[in-house]
């Protein structure tokens, strides 16, 4: 049953709204472009937002983490709200948010303006995002026309890292960093005025918010992230660092005890009751782990190794934009035959074949030679996994929690994202550390008396010597990235299980769910 079907009301523009589904998809999958895109598209203005608001460099990875955070941290509240509020309204809020937030960033003049209307952007999104896929789930029957619907979704949502990539380097060279934020204003405004005239609103349950589950989820993996972050520039014995690891772990064994306790927890266990469904979980928090730290490295690679100008380094990535296109295609034709675990099983094994490639990575690596063929693998198989994972997270859930399994579907994967590369980037920093003290050395037997001056006020070594470090660290980051890869792929091998009336209900075969 559709939300159409469900609300029977005579509210003005109804039936105009009915007659355009596919203008109602473009608007959804439009407003996810811009939320998934903008986790990205500011990683290549990421020197110029230094140098313009003077970032030191670990404070810079806040501009990036502060919006993943808060995106990840309350999807699951943002989820609840299109439920008990009503998914249309609720949506809208979360686009206007948005869009206000990155005027403000736009316009930052100093670190801790830029990082605030970053947190509030993933605040907005985290409000949009999980209701966009929900009133996909309303909208669409179950079956083939919904999982058209959740291909367009899922494309979007995976290809948007690597669009935002490209249009970051193209606003970031023609014109200027502000306008990677700037741009999401007349986008998001568009949106705003086309929502009311093309979607339907849902039917409200009543319900109440876990406000606690949502504060201590949020603030716990903060500091879990933030230990792995000062982990990777102070080592684990600093004071601060230890700090950080011990309130993650009281807030989120607060969480857990408030999950148990809570009337209408903000993370419904009953979720997890599903064996598929919680298989779906972990591989996708195991992906979308690897997947972040994967652009985040590729990026400052080219740019620093290869010497890559922002555009270069976008239209590096315009492969990975047709490779996730190909997987998802292809796993939206043959699902209803195949069922989902041979997608989830060759998809991951082929993440974690290109990932593995990657760890052979080294200074002398060209774009072609050593960074094409396994980035190709890896956006093949997240194509083969993304619309697999939405339609069988999602499957079989009842419309009035459509909201908060599409959360927790979003939530894994910024969750995800975010911690995993804080883990890549300790590793990173370790292993670039100890490269450094290796080629200091050389370093000062070989370098001139200039370099040797600037050197000394920066503390950052020139290439060829830089670049040996830097190549180091990451091709070394890439390792961890190989084991969340196996564990995705372990987890579809083992967990995943196919029914006859899974094939059935993706055929469309079977009645929707909750109806």
């Amino acid at each position: 049953m559709t939300t159409s079907q469900l609300i029977q009301d005579s509210k003005p523009g109804a039936a105009r709204r009915e007659g355009h589904p596919g203008l109602a998809l473009a608007v959804i999958a439009a407003c996810q472009l811009m939320v998934v895109l903008d986790a990205t598209i500011v990683n290549i203005a990421l020197p110029h937002i230094q140098d313009a608001l003077k970032f030191s460099t670990t404070d810079l990875t806040w501009v990036v983490s502060a919006y993943t955070l808060t995106f990840g941290g309350l999807l699951l509240l943002g989820g609840r709200a299109g439920d008990i509020l009503g998914r249309r309204r609720v949506f809208m809020t979360g686009i206007l948010l948005f869009t206000l937030a990155s005027l403000l960033g736009g316009l930052a003049q100093e670190p801790w303006q830029l990082l605030a209307a970053r947190a509030l952007q993933g605040m907005g999104g985290a409000i949009a995002s999980p209701t966009a896929l929900a009133l996909i789930t309303t909208t669409f029957p179950e079956g083939p026309e919904r999982n058209r619907a959740f291909a367009v979704f899922a494309g979007v949502s995976a290809g948007g890292g690597a669009i935002g990539l490209l249009a970051g380097g193209m606003l970031t060279e023609w014109l200027d960093w502000r306008w990677v934020l700037f741009v999401n204003v007349p986008i998001g405004v568009l949106i705003a005025v086309l929502a009311p005239m093309y979607i339907n609103e849902s039917e409200r349950h009543p319900g109440r918010f876990d406000i606690a589950g949502a504060l201590t989820s949020t603030a716990g993996m903060a500091s879990l992230v933030y230990g792995f972050i000062r982990a990777a520039e102070k080592g684990w014995r600093d004071g601060l660092t230890i700090g950080s690891f011990s309130a993650a772990l009281v807030l989120l064994l607060a969480f857990a005890f408030t999950e148990t306790r809570a009337k209408e927890p903000i993370t419904p266990l009953k979720m997890f009751a599903d064996r598929n469904r919680s298989g779906t979980y972990v591989i996708m928090l195991s992906l979308a782990a690897a997947m972040f730290g994967m652009f985040f490295f590729i990026v400052l690679f080219v740019q620093n190794v290869l010497g890559y100008t922002p555009i270069q380094a976008g239209l590096a990535f315009l492969p990975v934009t047709a490779a996730i296109g190909i997987g998802a295609a292809l796993s939206q034709r043959f699902l209803p035959v195949l069922g989902p675990k041979p997608f989830m099983m060759g998809g991951s094994a082929l993440v974690a074949l290109g990932l593995g490639w990657l760890t052979f990575m080294s200074p002398d690596s060209t774009y072609v030679g050593g960074i094409l063929g396994p980035m190709l693998l890896f956006a093949f198989g997240m194509g083969l996994n993304f619309v697999t994972l939405t339609v069988t997270a999602v499957s079989g859930v009842s419309q009035h929690e459509a909201g908060a399994a599409s959360g927790l579907l979003n939530v894994t994967q910024q969750v995800g994202g975010s911690l995993g590369l804080s883990i890549l980037t300790t590793v990173f920093g370790t292993a670039s550390r100890n490269e450094a003290t290796k080629q200091v050395p050389k370093f000062m037997a070989g370098s001139s008396p200039e370099q040797k001056a600037e050197f000394a006020k920066t503390r950052q070594l020139p290439a060829p010597w830089g670049h040996d470090v830097l190549a180091h660290g990451i091709s070394t980051a890439f390792v961890p990235a190989v084991a969340m890869a196996v564990l995705a792929l372990i987890t579809a091998t083992v967990v995943i299980r196919v029914r006859k009336s899974d094939l059935d209900a993706l055929a469309g075969n079977a009645g929707p769910a909750g109806a």
